[in-house]
């Protein structure tokens, strides 16, 4: 299978992804939407939100409409790089030292509470998203592709935790806030808990490797688009309200992902529109509030939107 739309309506199989996914997950459209995308653009995912607001089973549910492996870590103090990476063993019977691996030898890893395991854990996790590979003994081990990371962190839990550096936040595609649910959104995952809901499986890790591809080569973006989402970026970097502004990762970002967004909406190009609607996953972890503004209680979020108002967009 060379190219996938030779062989089925690849934005069919997308509505039939969607449809699947929403078995199970009712809304929190921004956390599904960010995660397909990142999975079509080999990055990772940054979801903050309370506990019981159903990650895990969000990460579960596009793992099996995938086909995908998942794994979860939660994280904890005493949590250990090789508890993530894996660690070499004395195999006897061999004769030898071997791999025995670690969680992150999968496609989806969903890393619970990554604030709460240390600094150096968080490291090693880190460094593996990046390289996507392990290195033990001398040997490396390539990790499963696709692979990604689905990390999240409790804005609540202020004892014991080990808050991510801005640096290593960068190296999330997106950060996705869970919001709580309405009630009909609450009362429907109710009823489906009470029922055994099953998924079918619409695409395959092969197919999704296939799909960066295409992604590539099929969609394509005006330079006058290029042009405005570094506008935007740029923007972070000379307001009073913020320490730090977003780096060229983050301008990289919204030509990656807008490709994904567009190809996953069945067009071929790239919109204003898709630019404004990426910009706050793209840049909410990515910028740094001064203290003054943070004790006013504004948020990157609004931030995010003043730059929007101000940056003029192209016809």
């Amino acid at each position: 299978m060379e190219q996938i739309g030779k062989d089925k309506d690849v934005y069919q199989q997308f509505a039939r992804l969607y449809d699947e996914i929403h078995k199970r997950i009712v809304g929190n459209e921004e956390a599904i939407e960010c995660i397909l995308i990142s999975l079509l653009c080999d990055g990772h995912v940054l979801l903050e939100s309370v506990p019981g607001m159903g990650k895990t089973m969000l990460a579960k549910t596009i793992s099996e409409t995938l086909n995908c492996e998942f794994k979860r870590i939660q994280g904890t103090p005493d949590l250990t790089a090789t508890d993530i990476t894996g660690k070499l063993v004395y195999d006897e019977k061999e004769g030898k030292y071997v791999l025995r691996k670690g969680p992150v030898f999968t496609n989806i890893l969903l890393m619970d509470e990554i604030n709460r395991a240390p600094p150096m854990t968080q490291s090693a996790l880190l460094e593996v998203m990046e390289e996507k590979k392990v290195t033990m003994g001398g040997v490396t081990y390539e990790l499963p592709k696709p692979f990604i990371v689905i990390a999240t962190e409790n804005p609540l839990e202020q004892k014991g935790v080990f808050p991510l550096p801005e640096a290593q936040k960068d190296r999330f595609l997106f950060k996705v806030i869970m919001m709580y649910l309405t009630t009909e959104e609450e009362a429907s995952i109710v009823k489906s808990k009470l029922r055994d809901v099953k998924i079918n499986r619409i695409f395959n890790p092969a197919e999704i490797l296939i799909l960066r591809k295409e992604i590539k080569e099929s969609v394509t973006i005006d330079d006058s688009i290029i042009d405005y989402a570094i506008k935007i970026v740029n923007e972070t970097r000379n307001r009073r309200e913020l320490q730090t502004g977003a780096s060229p990762r983050a301008s990289i970002a919204f030509m990656e992902t807008a490709k994904a967004k567009v190809f996953l909406e069945g067009r071929d190009n790239v919109t204003v529109a898709d630019i404004k609607k990426l910009a706050y996953p793209i840049l909410r972890h990515r910028i740094i509030l001064n203290p003054e503004y943070v004790e006013m209680r504004v948020t990157p979020d609004d931030i995010i939107k003043k730059i929007l108002d101000k940056i003029e967009a192209p016809m």
